[in-house]
């Protein structure tokens, strides 16, 4: 779980960062850093697809994952948690909820949290979660300076859920075989 531990922290850094910088960072500088991270997150996206050589087990992978993220509405959920949050800590930010889950869905509902998360698990590497904490390290400054202290708290739901996935992974080791892992 140290990937998952480096990624929160990274996070928190960052937003409370982009809290202090606020209104200070021009938009169009914010547009740029998201389309570079963007490029980025595409160009490791297409550079681990093709290290596979079973393509059709990752459609099938991409299919039953994203139905199964439907069913379970994952969205909703956090939703729920970030105005039961909001109402806890008493905040008066008007875009809590939006910058919590609007985070949260950014730093978790990608590719490189799954696959840094079971890389961890199964093999203890935590390059790729690693390259995800300098990532979402600068998209939180900006979220932050955006949205307020609600990208902050975005770091529960990442733990429970990108260390859970982490502690999945761990539970596999012993089952699961080279083809299916990649």
């Amino acid at each position: 779980m140290f990937g998952t531990l480096v990624n929160a922290a990274a996070i928190i850094i960052g937003s409370l960062i982009g809290l202090i910088v606020n209104s200070k960072i021009n938009d169009k500088y914010k547009k740029i850093i998201f389309q570079s991270i963007g490029l980025f997150t595409v160009f490791l996206g297409v550079g681990m697809a093709l290290k596979s050589d079973n393509y059709l087990l990752m459609i099938f992978s991409l299919v039953i994952g994203s139905i199964f993220g439907q069913l379970l509405d994952i969205e909703t959920f956090i939703t729920k948690f970030s105005d039961k949050l909001k109402k806890k800590i008493n905040s008066k930010n008007s875009k809590f909820s939006e910058g919590l889950v609007t985070s949260f869905l950014m730093f978790c509902m990608g590719s490189m949290t799954i696959l840094g998360a079971f890389d961890e698990g199964l093999s203890g590497n935590t390059d790729l979660l690693f390259a995800k904490s300098v990532l979402d390290g600068i998209s939180s400054i900006i979220l932050s300076a955006s949205l307020g202290i609600g990208v902050l708290f975005s770091v529960i739901p990442l733990i429970i859920y990108q260390g859970g996935l982490t502690l999945f992974a761990v539970s596999l080791q012993n089952y699961l075989s080279y083809p299916i892992i990649n």
